[in-house]
């Protein structure tokens, strides 16, 4: 038995034990009486009545141990042109003088603090100040738009909004604060203040009147008072909860404050993530099991160690830059790189492979997303080859599903065959959501002896504390090989969430997440859809909505993109279902050619060599009743596919409901991309009468 399937072994016989053994490589103020505490199969604490502080874990042990001028955070921009190197000292100074400003304005424990910022150092500072005193955080993705900001403000009812003047979206310059200033006007809660950071692309004018305050001004303002009167040192022991203490630096004349510790099952943010009602779900994690569950993912799954680098290729407002940008790199000492950019266009399709080179970046974790736009750039993937990216150990792909050509395609050509002895690395899809916190299933590379085999087109093996089982409609494990409803066992892990926020009675968490199997096993709802093989490895094919019954057949859509993607001119595929009066539904196909491809192919040509492949690889059953064509697909600003606007498309046509509107998810990157889909697939329709079949 492998040492990642020891630990999953171990993490389900004895819970409590597994944890505890890795929190006890945190720092507690107050060590937690029990590791685990269990209410029932829908209630459970991580370390419950344990007091810990984030920011001393995070930071200040390491300004104490002596390794205060190693690099925290690599602020990479290539949308201004800037470049900034934070170690640990200066992070835990600037931390110190913003929780003093966040202070100044009434911030405490048990507040919440909501975030709309871009990728730039300020945000990650707010970050550990807002968790240095205790208060609870809320990221918005910035340039969300304001009717979504407006629910999340009134949903978690900010003491302050804190944003900036501008984001930056390629060449685009885009305006925050009347975004803000909107959502706020549409909220029926209204902060206490607005803290506006002016950036050099756009400096704003404030309005007092809506109670708007410069942030640059209230920083430079606390930094003239500390330089006049430095503060003083005091005993580490009196960190008490609400206090300030600070300590001495070893072999230093400076001192740094100590963060109070807090309840470990007291929240240490909020994360919303979209819900069936039309309102978002408040996703609450817990400071301890937080802690301790990252602690243990990037040492033992990611391989990252102090001094080590990472780079996380996301957004500090989606779950992925919580866990791996900000949280677990600095938890281990090791340094981050902090993103302002795109994977293609700023400038180019080589900017990733800079970064890697310039900073020497051991794990480049992203979506399968960035790695398909840089293939469609550069199909021969040779820019590659022109910078030095020897220190890279792996790729981690996360996000959506990871087809077995593009992970194959990166394994050759950036780490060789990974089953090559002279193999230099290997690319690992993992999955996961907001929900878990970290990865349910992947590959560890942080153990002494070789990591499992790599299975193209899995999503891994499972990692410690997930007990993972894939049952039928009516809640009944189904044996390997057989496809079905992903669900999770209780308790779940400790970065998994415990509650939803301001959820009285837990009502929502419970008809969100246990309704579905209720009284059939109690089952944790993932809402994904997927089997695992008998090797142990996890195949995650599709969401449970986007598994098409064809004559009272069942398929995953992931299942048939990846026969579609045989196709030798097919750069990426997405499947949904098509109403149909015979079958109930046909699969229907979406997809974007690769550049290379000379010439361009008829839809009717396409179609009848897809189906080829589809009859091949998985039955007659499945053919596909038609195939667009498009450019380009739409996306979430993260880089998902919205397959629910994709399938809404398709709907609408069959039925002949042709320039519906359809309704559009506040994180799509660019709306005109829905337009054009739309022409194709209506343009297919109109073209063959295909709705007369209903």
């Amino acid at each position: 038995m492998d040492d990642q399937s020891k630990h999953h072994s171990e993490s389900l016989r004895a819970p409590a034990d597994f944890w505890h053994a890795h929190a006890q490589k945190l720092s507690w103020e107050t060590q937690y009486s029990t590791p685990l505490r269990v209410d029932g199969k829908r209630k459970w604490w991580w370390f419950p009545d344990g007091r810990i502080s984030t920011t001393y874990n995070l930071v200040t042990r390491h300004v104490l141990s002596g390794r205060g001028e190693e690099r925290a955070v690599i602020w990479d921009s290539p949308v201004t042109g800037r470049k900034r190197v934070i170690t640990y000292t200066e992070l835990q100074e600037e931390l110190e003088v913003f929780a003093e400003v966040l202070r100044g304005r009434g911030i405490k424990e048990g507040d919440t603090v909501l975030v709309y910022m871009p990728m730039i150092p300020s945000c990650v500072i707010a970050l550990l100040a807002i968790a240095h005193l205790g208060a609870i955080h809320t990221v918005v993705f910035g340039g969300f738009s304001p009717a979504e900001c407006a629910k999340r403000i009134s949903s978690a009812r900010p003491k302050l909004v804190l944003t900036a003047s501008c984001g930056i979206e390629g060449s685009r310059v885009i305006p925050y604060l009347p975004l803000v200033r909107e959502a706020i006007s549409k909220s029926d809660w209204k902060p206490q203040n607005t803290l506006v950071l002016q950036r050099d692309k756009l400096y704003v004018f404030l309005d007092k009147s809506l109670r708007e305050l410069n942030w640059n001004s209230l920083v430079r303002s606390l930094r003239t008072r500390r330089n006049r009167s430095p503060p003083n040192s005091t005993t580490a022991n009196a960190a008490s909860c609400g206090s300030v203490a600070r300590v001495p630096v070893p072999n230093s004349a400076k001192t740094v404050e100590i963060g109070a510790a807090f309840r470990s099952c007291a929240p240490q943010y909020i994360i919303y993530t979209s819900g069936t009602t039309g309102q978002p779900k408040g996703i609450t994690r817990s400071i301890g099991g937080h802690l301790v569950g990252l602690q243990y993912t990037i040492e033992h799954f990611f391989g990252i160690r102090a001094g080590d680098t990472i780079f996380t290729a996301s957004d500090l407002g989606w779950v992925v830059g919580h866990s791996y940008i900000l949280y677990a790199p600095l938890l281990v000492g090791a340094a981050t790189v902090l993103f302002e950019g795109k994977p293609v266009g700023t400038p180019d399709v080589s900017t990733f492979w800079r970064i890697i080179s310039e900073w020497k970046v051991n794990i480049l974790s992203t979506a399968p997303t960035a790695l398909r736009a840089i293939k469609r750039e550069d199909p021969a993937l040779l820019v590659v080859k022109k910078f030095d990216i020897s220190s890279l150990r792996a790729i981690f792909l996360a996000g959506e599903r990871s087809e077995p050509s593009i992970v194959m395609d990166y394994q050759n050509a950036i780490f060789g065959p990974s089953t090559s002895p002279s193999c230099k690395g290997l690319v690992v899809d993992n999955w996961w959501s907001s929900e878990s916190g970290s990865p349910i299933t992947g590959i560890s590379l942080g153990f002494n002896a070789p990591p499992t085999p790599v299975k193209p087109g899995s999503a891994g093996n499972l990692m410690p504390g997930w007990d993972l089982k894939v049952v039928n409609d009516a809640g009944i494990p189904l044996p390997a090989g057989r496809s079905g409803n992903i669900v999770l066992a209780t308790p779940l892990a400790p970065t998994g969430l415990t509650e939803l926020w301001s959820d009285t009675g837990a009502a929502r968490f419970h008809s969100a997440y246990f309704a579905r199997f209720a009284g059939k096993g109690e089952w944790f709802d993932t809402g994904d859809a997927g089997f695992m093989d008998q090797d142990g490895y996890v195949h995650v094919m599709s969401r449970t909505d986007d598994v098409i019954n064809v004559a009272a057949h069942r398929f995953s859509t992931g299942a048939i993109e990846e026969a579609i993607l045989a196709h030798v001119a097919i750069a990426e595929a997405y499947v949904v279902g098509a109403p149909d009066v015979l079958k109930g539904h046909v699969p229907f196909a979406v997809v974007v050619l690769k550049p290379s491809s000379a010439l361009r192919p008829s839809e009717e040509r396409l179609l009848k060599e897809i189906n080829g492949y589809v009859r091949t690889e998985i039955g007659p059953i499945a053919v596909l009743g038609g195939v667009v064509v498009v450019d380009k697909v739409p996306r979430t600003r993260s880089g998902k596919t919205l397959r629910r606007v994709v399938r809404v498309v398709v709907e609408n046509a069959v039925r002949g409901e042709f320039g519906k509107e359809v309704e559009v998810p506040a994180t799509v990157e660019d709306e005109s991309v829905i337009a054009g889909l739309r022409e194709r697939v209506e343009g297919w329709f109109l073209e063959r009468g295909v709705k007369a079949r209903l």
